[in-house]
């Protein structure tokens, strides 16, 4: 049988840079087109490590294909997984066009009607150790942000078991590296603005924010998001306070069996994950430690590859029907270690 073949629409971005390079060494997927997010723009210099030259985006080139993925901003990415999907293409969507359910919180998050609101039914949010037999049985793919995937993954598990007091605020308090604010410069993400800094940004109002508590299901989470004077990764601390009779080794117990058999989620016995220990891999690194009355969960990813890239390529790789690693490296033994 011939590989699935596949287009990077956005392939000059960061998220579309880091997707052609994982495709470069994909044994199983043909990348068959790269093109930019809007007809009749070339990028003026093809950023590095773009394999080939990114063409002009031409929606009739996804005719015959079996995948594509978009890496575009919000608000564009819609209609073209419209047109793809009517092209017979299963997507995997990194905007934050599918993202959210409700309409109407879409609207007042991003501030323009959701311009497909007919496809949010049956787009499936994929956070793939979650939503695997889902991700697997759908045509369309939401890829999660960076914020939630380091949020969610180790906060879901102790949510459904039912470990976090529920009259307790559950604290996000992430940092992440300025690629996750796109490769358009501005002022806050300048290198004269970053260098030698630190800064809390988007308090209380985040887009990431409904998208968060979406995910988890509850309205009592505050996220709180922090810029790094530094290019790659997020790092993200999580207080919760136990129920009564647990404490922190019981929720490392909780969260090392349930991604014991995961290969991309790494909870540590002892110690606390760092950046440089998931940079450039789509692992999920997770620590805990007990603080007073609360437990503090930290989190560590790369944000362009398991907040982004990795993360799209491990669930187009399931909607394709091939192995779930393949094309991403850094993959490790879950559960405990």
């Amino acid at each position: 049988m011939s590989a699935p073949r596949v287009a990077l629409v956005g392939a000059s971005g960061y998220v579309g840079r880091e997707l052609d390079q994982l495709l470069a060494g994909h044994p199983g997927i043909e990348l068959a087109a790269r093109m930019t997010a809007r007809p009749g723009v070339v990028p003026e210099v093809d950023p590095e490590g773009i394999q080939s030259p990114i063409d002009p985006l031409e929606p009739g080139r996804l005719e015959g294909l079996d995948g594509v993925f978009l890496c575009t901003p919000h608000g564009a990415a819609a209609e073209l997984a419209r047109l793809a999907l009517d092209a017979g293409c299963k997507v995997v969507d990194a905007s934050a066009d599918f993202r959210l359910w409700d309409p109407e919180v879409y609207e007042g998050t991003y501030g323009a009607p959701h311009p497909a609101p007919q496809l949010l039914e049956e787009a499936v949010y994929g956070l793939t150790e979650h939503a695997r037999e889902e991700v697997a049985g759908s045509r369309l793919i939401a890829n999660p942000g960076c914020y939630p995937t380091s949020i969610l993954l180790p906060l879901l598990p102790l949510l459904e078991a039912g470990v976090i007091d529920s009259s307790a605020t559950i604290v996000c308090d992430s940092k992440s590296g300025v690629s996750g604010a796109g490769k358009k410069p501005t002022a806050t993400t300048l290198y004269g603005n970053v260098s030698e800094n630190f800064q809390a940004y988007g308090v209380g109002v985040h887009r990431h924010t409904p998208e968060i508590q979406q995910g988890a299901g509850t309205n009592r989470l505050v996220f709180t998001p922090h810029l790094l004077p530094l290019f790659r990764g997020i790092l993200s601390t999580i207080y919760v306070r136990p129920a009564a009779g647990l404490d922190a080794e019981g929720m490392r117990s909780i969260l090392g069996a349930r991604y014991e058999h995961e290969p991309f989620v790494h909870v540590r016995s002892q110690g606390m994950p760092q950046l440089a220990d998931v940079q450039r891999t789509n692992r999920c690194d997770i620590g805990l430690a007990p603080t007073g009355d609360l437990v503090a969960i930290v989190s560590c990813i790369d944000n362009l590859v398991k907040g982004a890239a990795g993360q799209a390529l491990q669930n187009m790789n399931v909607l394709l029907g091939l192995e779930e690693t393949a094309g991403l490296a850094g993959s490790a033994p879950g559960g405990s270690a």
